[in-house]
């Protein structure tokens, strides 16, 4: 027996209840990501859209979780190489319409709730820096793994690597942040001086 597609507003309304609590994790994995508010925010905004559209690959069952950070990680790889390949032009008159047009019209429903005060506060400016430094590809897998728990195996289907690569990014990118930090912690008494 065929399944029985859902009404538009059955769909809308089963996406919302699966995508709108991860919208915190993911705009914090988008800050991380980014390092800038507004292309976080971007990036959250189009990562909504495009898993909307794509809703019915979705397959009802599995982690929708790591479904959506996948489009996440992909959607930033996407952006980032096409801002490598063609240079940024802004015109300034039709961005401050845009924002200010924007600031009128928000809607408190679809804001964030995460709180960049407490991202900010969950790790200190050198371990940040730290962060920042590392490679794109070793940064995600120290997100994604650290920070928002997900497995080796999710971070493999996430990222589009097999366990292995992942593993050893996590354990490149680990030695580089304890080497860009020795000199923080052994200031703050996390570890002795190293004689």
């Amino acid at each position: 027996m065929a399944r029985k597609k859902p009404s538009p507003e059955e769909r809308r309304r089963k996406f919302e209840a699966l995508a709108f609590p991860l919208v915190d994790a993911l705009y914090g994995t988008a800050l991380r990501m980014t390092r800038r508010r507004l292309d976080a925010e971007d990036l959250v905004q189009d990562v909504y859209l495009r898993a909307y559209r794509f809703f019915d690959k979705f397959e009802e069952g599995t982690n929708f979780k790591a479904w959506i950070f996948k489009i996440l990680t992909n959607t930033f790889i996407n952006r980032y190489r096409k801002k490598v390949r063609e240079p940024q032009q802004t015109e300034f008159e039709r961005v401050e319409y845009f924002y200010t047009e924007a600031e009128k019209e928000r809607d408190d429903k679809y804001e964030t709730h995460y709180d960049e005060q407490r991202y900010a506060g969950l790790f200190g400016d050198e371990v940040n820096a730290a962060l920042g430094k590392l490679s794109y590809d070793f940064r995600a897998v120290v997100i994604l793994c650290d920070i928002e728990g997900f497995s080796y195996k999710e971070i493999a289907r996430i990222i589009g690597a097999p366990i292995g690569t992942v593993m050893s990014r996590l354990s490149r990118a680990r030695q580089q942040l304890q080497n860009y930090l020795r000199d923080y912690a052994q200031r703050q008494g996390i570890v002795k001086k190293s004689r």
